[in-house]
């Protein structure tokens, strides 16, 4: 099989596309013909050695694909070939023609269910969703200022804060990435890169700021946010495409404000029960078309390394996949 594969730590101009034996199902474990993989920011932190998550080169990148089973091992009993699924790898082996992965992080999907809309739902819905209902406990009525609005994890933010009766600022660095959030949910939107965050947040709230702020980006942009949360409100760390910040501790006192991590990755380790009741939803509102993850571009196997360019280049707008 076609695969592509990281022989050494570096930027996505240095993978490579190269013929790879194919895997053979051990037990309980199944072979996916993949797809779709979905392309994610911590996909172009694996490849340079900066994630939290280690892979020893040579490996192949990777972790979110969606497919059609086309093996099982001995032992496995809830799968069958011709399935349709969608499966969380982990952080290597999703950018490929096939994927060998355990049962237990592989989930049927409906037959009208596309591949492309499918795969990722657990690492970008999965992350809001865990973060605004579980960590946030968003209520209805509520505020919340989502940061990186026009990315993947910022996109699913709006849809699953809409579906939980909240009032969605989405704020992003263009315009035309802000209109595509409005045709998403948005209710206001604000250019952080022409527009004074802090100030512009406040307008919108008259005064009381954001109850829940999602942070996809970090940098300066991080403080300014914190700055316009209201009274009590929770500040969601995210992700950090624009750096790691350095916030003056003074802030979360002054608004008795939560600051509280998101780490959806580990939890799904940790916490499987929890991972398992996270995936039934969001299939749930899949399946009653509660919500429609946006996919702007679908890139073949043999431009993975452009895709992960655009992603770090902030050209991507919502889920951009590979399709083998």
């Amino acid at each position: 099989m076609k695969a592509v594969v990281c022989k050494q730590f570096g930027p996505p101009e240095d993978l490579v596309i190269e013929d790879v034996p194919d895997p053979v199902a051990m037990e309980g474990h199944i072979v996916v013909d993949v797809k779709a993989a979905a392309v994610t920011f911590p996909d172009s932190l694996v490849i340079e050695d900066k994630y939290q998550f280690k892979a020893t080169p040579p490996f192949i990148p990777g972790g979110e694909v969606g497919g059609v089973v086309s093996e099982v091992g001995a032992g496995v009993e809830d799968f069958a070939v011709g399935d349709r699924v969608t499966s969380s790898a982990g952080i290597v082996g999703g950018f490929a023609e096939k994927l060998m992965v355990p049962t237990f992080a592989a989930r049927k999907i409906p037959d009208e269910a596309d591949f492309a809309e499918s795969t990722g739902l657990l690492y970008a819905y999965g992350t809001a969703y865990y973060g605004l209902k579980h960590r946030g406990e968003l209520q209805a009525g509520e505020t919340v200022l989502v940061l990186g609005a026009a990315g993947g994890v910022g996109m699913a933010s709006i849809e699953i804060a809409k579906l939980m009766g909240a009032r969605v600022i989405a704020a992003a660095s263009r315009d035309d990435k802000l209109e595509t959030c409005r045709e998403h949910g948005a209710d206001e939107v604000i250019n952080y890169a022409s527009e004074n965050l802090k100030e512009r947040t406040k307008e919108l709230t008259q005064g009381q700021g954001a109850n829940v702020i999602v942070d996809c980006v970090g940098g300066d942009y991080a403080e300014s946010a914190l700055r316009a949360i209201g009274w009590g409100g929770r500040f969601l760390v995210i992700g950090f495409t624009a750096g790691i910040p350095q916030v003056p501790f003074n802030l979360m006192l002054l608004k008795s404000c939560q600051v509280v991590g998101v780490f959806l990755g580990a939890m799904v380790n940790r916490e499987p029960e929890l991972r398992d009741s996270i995936e039934r939803d969001l299939l749930g509102f899949m399946a009653e078309g509660k919500l429609k993850p946006h996919v702007s571009k679908r890139y073949p196997l043999e431009q993975a390394p452009q895709a992960l360019r655009d992603m770090l280049d902030r050209k991507a707008v919502g889920k951009v996949v590979i399709e083998p």
